[in-house]
C-alpha cells in the first residue's frame, strides 16, 4: 500500500466520504490515496490539517484527576493511579445505586470500529446504562424503515449513470465534497442537478434548479410533487402494482395537495413544484439525497419518509440515498458483546441533559464525543455533568469542552497512533488502517483501556483479541477474507440488493403496515411548523462538529439575516445581536445575506457564542415520535440588537 515510506490510513470522521489518506512516513505530509475509487484526487480541509491536530497544543497527553473533589484542580497522575480511582468509584456506585446509574455516552468522534465500538464491550457486561444513539440520523432510518424495511439505497458509483440528482436538505458542496464532485461530474456530461433548501446554500447555488420550501413544510411539497407526478401520468403503474403495497391510499392523500394548496403552506410556486416532478418522471435513473439536516426537526422523521417514495413513485428501486450503514452485513452486535448482554437501560441521547440534571446517573463514561457542545440544553448538561454526587471520567483526545468539567481525563491516541478499521456509510470500501505514529505522550486506545478496566473490576469475558473481535464482527461482511484486509488489501463489504425490501409484505409499503400496528399513521403527515424566526444550523466546511478549532480557530459566532429582515430590526452588518429564547440567549455577530429567507436565521453548527453560551443551549430536548431524534431545525427564536 503505497511506498516503503508511505502508510494509508481510513479517514475517521463523521463524514459521508470516508476517505483513504496516503500519510508520508518521513514528513506526516497528507494526500488522498488513489485506492479509493470515490475519494481519490483530493483531501478536504480537514483530512489535510489533521497533521496539525495531532501535534495540538490541545492535546491530552496524559492522565489527570482532580484529587479533592469536583472544585479542585486537575493534577497528573500515573495510569495505575487513574484507573485506581476509576474503578474504585465504579464498583462503588455499583454497590450503592446498580449498574443502570452507570452510563457511557460516545458517539462518531471516530467511527472505527475498536475506538466507537470495541470499548461498549466492558459497559454491556456489566449492564450499564446507554443512550438510544438518536442525536443524528436515527430518526431518518427509521421513517424510510417504515416503507422499506431497511434504509439503505444507491451508492456513490451510481452517480454517474444518473441523469437526475436531487439533493434535499443535503448540502453536499460542503458536507459530502467527494459525493459533490461525482454529481457535478455528471452534470458536466447532462445530468440534471436539483437542489431543495430552504437557504440559498452552496449546493443550490451549483444547481440547475433551486426549489425553496419554507423550513418544515417538506412533507406538503413531497405531496405536491407526486400529485403532480401522478396527474401528469408519469407514475410508473406496472412497478406499482409489481412491487409496492398501498398506492391507493398514498394516491388519494397526494391528490388534496393541489398546487395552489402546496405554494400557500410551503411558499413554493406550481412552476416549480411542476419542473420537479417533470425531471422524476422524464429523467431516469435518479438519486434523490436525503441530508441528515432534514430529519433535524420536528416534522423531519415524516419528510424523509414522504421524500424516500418518490423515486419509488416513477419506478425506481431505492432512488434514494440517506445512509448506507444498514445495507452492509457488519455485526456491530459482537463487537460490543450485545448480542449476548444487553443494557440495563436505554435511555435518550437528545433529552440527555434532562435526565443528567436530575442525577439520574451517579457515574458518567463519554468518550469519542463532545456532548456538552454537541447535545440540546448544553446548560443543562453542564449543571448536571457537575452535580456532587456525578463523577464524569471522560477518554480524550484532546482538552474540550466535556473533558475540562470532568472527574478523571484519560489521554487517547488520534487515529494516525493506532489501528482500526473504519465502515464507510456512503461508499462500500474498507481497508486496515495503519498506525502512522507511536503513540504521544502516554495516550492510550481503547482497546487498552477497556482490556486495563476489565481487568481492575474483575470482569470477564470482556477482553478479547481485537483481531479476533473484528473478524467475528466481519464474517460474511466482505468481499473477499479477513486476512486479505490484514494484508493490505483494499475490500468492498458486501450490499444488499436493491430489490429487497424487508417490509411485512416484502414490498415498497407506502401504507406502511408497520406504522398502522404501531399506532402511527401509515401515511407521511404534514404538521404546520412553528411561527417565529426559525434558526437553521448546518456544517462548516472547516470543522467536523467541535473538532479542528484548535487548527482553524474558533466556529464563526455569527447569525446570517435576511436584508430585509434587517432593515425591520436596523441591523447593520458586523452588530452584536441576542438571539434567544426561553432556553437561553447566544450573543452573536450579525452576516446580512440573502441567501436565507425572510423568517430564517442561519449559524455553523455547535458554535460558542461571544458570551461563552453554546449554540445548542437554544435548542429544545423535545424527541420526535419516529426514532427519537433532534428538533434542531425547529428551533424558534427572537432578534435583538446588543446594546
Amino acid at each position: 500500500m503505497g511506498s516503503s515510506r508511505t502508510v494509508t490510513v481510513s479517514c475517521p470522521r463523521d463524514c459521508y466520504d470516508t476517505c483513504f489518506i496516503d500519510v508520508d512516513l518521513d514528513t506526516l505530509t497528507p494526500r488522498a490515496s488513489s485506492l479509493n475509487p470515490i475519494t481519490q484526487g483530493f483531501l478536504c480541509p480537514r483530512g489535510r490539517g489533521d497533521k496539525a491536530r495531532v501535534f495540538s497544543k490541545e492535546r491530552v497527553l496524559y492522565p489527570h484527576v482532580r484529587p479533592e473533589g469536583k472544585n479542585s484542580s486537575f493534577r497528573r497522575v500515573t495510569w495505575d493511579e487513574a484507573l485506581e480511582v476509576v474503578a474504585k468509584r465504579l464498583e462503588q456506585v455499583i454497590k450503592e445505586y446498580g449498574p443502570g446509574s452507570v452510563l457511557h455516552v460516545e458517539y462518531a468522534g471516530h467511527m472505527g470500529l475498536l475506538t466507537w465500538y470495541y470499548p461498549q464491550r466492558l459497559w454491556n457486561r456489566i449492564g450499564a446504562a446507554r443512550t438510544d444513539y438518536s442525536i443524528c440520523s436515527k430518526s431518518g432510518h427509521e421513517a424510510i424503515s417504515l416503507h422499506y424495511g431497511l434504509s439503505y439505497g444507491r451508492q456513490p458509483e451510481d452517480i454517474a449513470e444518473s441523469r437526475l440528482l436531487v439533493f434535499w436538505g443535503f448540502n453536499a458542496a460542503v458536507s459530502a465534497v467527494h459525493l459533490w464532485r461525482l454529481a457535478l461530474e455528471a452534470q458536466s456530461k447532462g445530468a440534471k442537478i436539483v437542489a431543495v433548501d430552504p437557504r440559498m446554500s452552496e449546493t443550490a447555488k451549483r444547481s440547475d434548479l433551486w426549489v425553496q420550501p419554507r423550513p418544515g413544510t417538506d412533507v406538503a411539497l413531497a405531496y405536491g410533487v407526486a400529485r403532480e407526478i401522478i396527474e401528469s401520468g408519469f407514475a410508473d403503474l406496472e412497478f406499482l402494482s409489481k412491487y409496492t403495497l398501498g398506492f391507493e391510499a398514498f394516491r388519494e392523500e397526494a391528490l388534496k395537495w393541489t398546487p395552489e394548496r402546496v405554494e400557500r403552506v410551503t411558499g413554493v410556486r406550481a412552476a416549480d413544484v411542476k419542473s420537479l416532478a417533470e425531471a422524476y418522471g422524464t429523467l431516469k435513473p435518479s438519486i434523490t439525497f436525503i441530508g441528515f439536516g432534514v430529519q433535524k426537526s420536528r416534522n423531519g422523521a415524516e419528510t424523509t419518509r414522504a421524500v424516500s417514495l418518490l423515486p419509488a413513485l416513477v419506478g425506481v428501486h431505492r432512488g434514494f440515498y440517506y445512509s448506507n450503514s444498514r445495507g452492509f452485513y457488519v455485526r456491530v452486535d459482537r463487537l460490543t458483546l450485545e448480542d449476548k448482554y444487553k443494557p440495563s437501560r436505554v435511555v435518550s441521547q437528545v433529552a440527555l441533559a434532562d435526565l443528567v440534571e436530575r442525577g439520574e446517573f451517579k457515574f458518567v463514561y463519554v468518550y469519542n464525543s463532545n456532548p456538552v457542545l454537541t447535545l440540546p440544553r448544553a446548560d443543562k448538561l453542564v449543571r448536571g455533568l457537575t452535580r456532587q454526587d456525578v463523577f464524569l471520567v471522560v477518554h480524550e483526545t484532546h482538552w474540550t469542552e466535556t473533558a475540562r468539567l470532568a472527574d478523571v481525563v484519560l489521554p487517547a491516541p488520534t487515529f494516525y497512533e493506532k489501528e482500526d478499521v473504519v465502515i464507510p456509510y456512503s461508499h462500500s470500501y474498507v481497508i486496515y488502517s495503519r498506525r502512522v505514529i507511536q503513540p504521544l505522550g502516554e495516550s492510550r486506545d481503547e482497546v487498552w483501556l477497556t482490556c486495563r478496566l476489565a481487568e481492575k473490576l474483575g470482569v470477564g469475558d470482556v477482553c478479547a483479541d481485537p483481531l479476533e473481535a473484528l473478524k467475528e464482527a466481519l464474517e460474511g461482511a466482505l468481499e473477499g477474507s479477513f486476512e486479505d484486509l490484514l494484508e493490505g488489501k483494499v475490500l468492498r463489504l458486501k450490499y444488499r440488493p436493491l430489490g429487497e425490501y424487508q417490509t411485512p409484505s416484502g414490498r415498497i409499503e407506502f401504507y406502511s403496515t408497520t406504522a398502522a400496528e404501531r399506532g402511527m399513521s401509515p401515511l407521511p403527515v404534514h404538521r404546520e411548523p412553528d411561527k417565529g424566526f426559525i434558526l437553521l444550523n448546518t456544517a462548516h466546511s472547516l470543522y467536523t462538529h467541535t473538532q479542528f478549532r484548535d487548527v482553524y480557530g474558533e466556529i464563526p459566532p455569527v447569525v446570517y439575516v435576511n436584508p430585509d429582515d434587517a432593515k425591520d430590526m436596523g441591523l447593520a452588518e458586523g452588530d452584536t445581536v441576542e438571539v434567544y429564547n426561553e432556553n437561553g440567549s447566544v450573543e452573536l455577530r450579525v452576516r446580512i445575506t440573502s441567501d436565507v429567507p425572510r423568517g430564517v436565521l442561519w449559524s455553523p453548527r455547535e458554535l460558542v457564542g461571544l458570551n461563552g453560551v453554546p449554540q445548542n443551549a437554544l435548542v429544545s430536548t423535545e424527541t420526535q415520535a419516529i426514532g427519537g431524534g433532534p428538533v434542531f431545525n425547529s428551533t424558534t427564536v427572537s432578534l435583538r440588537k446588543k446594546k
